[in-house]
């Protein structure tokens, strides 16, 4: 699948995916099984630099922090496209999952498992 941003993400909407393994006020009807959405990032030469300076002064460094952010936010949202794409309309136990695959380029993996739910009654 190609790169997915933010804008090109389908709408299932933020409260029908969660951490935990069920959906408060609903019933899971079916389950689709895994969905992962994959992004692999590197850090650019300008953004290190301009990070190594950030780290003098201390605190927050602002670049890092923004560039994670996009990776984890582009990372969920291929993750619901590929729920989307298998019929689901929701997404639970949602995980993060990050590794160093060299020095500076790093794998963000975000996974969980989509299902189809229905309302509880009553």
């Amino acid at each position: 699948m190609n790169s997915v941003i933010h804008s090109q993400a389908v709408d299932i909407p933020y409260n029908m995916t969660s951490t935990t393994f069920e959906l408060p006020g609903y019933r899971i009807v079916e389950n689709f099984g895994v969905v992962r959405g994959v992004v692999v990032r590197s850090r650019s030469v300008f953004g290190t630099i301009g990070a190594s300076f950030q780290t003098i002064v201390g605190g927050n460094i602002s670049l890092f922090t923004e560039l994670a952010e996009r990776t984890r936010q582009q990372a969920f949202d291929t993750m619901i496209v590929q729920a989307e794409m298998a019929g689901a309309d929701a997404v639970i136990g949602i995980r993060y999952d990050a590794n160093e695959l060299m020095a500076g380029v790093t794998e963000v993996l975000c996974y969980g498992t989509a299902v189809r739910v229905k309302p509880l009654e009553g």
